[in-house]
């Protein structure tokens, strides 16, 4: 079954609108462990508006699933994954100010530096992961540079998905296929939820590991933080 690790990032943006630890980022990511969660995904920004580096560091110690730790590879992010080495480093093409992510790497442009950062990374013993796009040529980028898997960016297929749901799943199809022929492992997230997970994950041959925060998070406000994991991973049975 896909696995599914929960992004705690809004758990983090909700304790810092307030003087304090509450709510308890560790507490939350041992209760989504406890709750059948398999891996705890951070995103911390260089203005650690969310997510701080300090609590990556906890995390590394608490988490007993998969830690997951994604972000642009500026010197302060590579510092901090070469130090506590978490199980997977995901590479995200974020600008500084990015209020989410909205775009994949272009692996071509970008595989020289790609190369070196990645080839760092596995020499430390960390799977790496490359935020793409469900594009082939993307794809072909990632395994040239030497990544571990991809991360497919689902935006598109969650904005299409009420449209039509066929049409919304076709490039995300080819692009799993074409992971599967050339032997690249991948993963998916952003904009995943109740509704569009299950009919992406049974479209979809391969499929390893979804990362899911911001309506996983909210759903747990309505439904309960155990119901809710409960619920998703209800949705990646096959």
């Amino acid at each position: 079954m896909t696995r599914l690790s929960v992004n705690i990032n809004k758990v983090a943006l909700i304790r810092n609108s307030r003087i304090g630890n509450l709510p308890d980022v560790l507490q939350v990511a041992k209760d989504c462990e406890h709750f059948g969660a398999e891996g705890i995904t951070v995103h911390p920004r260089p203005d650690e508006r969310h997510i701080r580096y300090s609590d990556v560091i906890n995390l590394k110690s608490s988490v007993t699933t998969e830690l997951n730790v994604e972000g642009n590879p500026i010197s302060k992010f590579m510092n901090l994954v070469l130090d506590i080495l978490p199980d997977q480093v995901t590479l995200v093409p974020d600008l500084p100010d990015a209020l989410t992510s909205d775009n994949g790497w272009d692996t071509i442009k970008e595989k020289s530096f790609l190369t070196e950062i990645i080839s760092e990374l596995k020499n430390n013993g960390i799977r790496t992961s490359i935020f793409v796009n469900p594009d082939c040529r993307m794809i072909d980028g990632a395994k040239s540079v030497g990544a571990d898997r991809i991360e497919l960016y689902t935006e598109s297929y969650a904005k299409g998905y009420l449209k039509n749901k066929e049409k919304a799943i076709k490039l995300f199809v080819e692009a799993a296929n074409h992971s599967n022929k050339i032997g690249i492992g991948f993963n998916a997230g952003h904009d995943l939820n109740l509704e569009n997970l299950n009919f992406f994950n049974t479209k979809i041959t391969g499929l390893l590991e979804v990362s899911i925060g911001h309506a996983l998070i909210s759903d747990s406000l309505y439904l309960g933080l155990e119901n809710t994991i409960q619920l998703y991973l209800r949705e990646l049975k096959k």
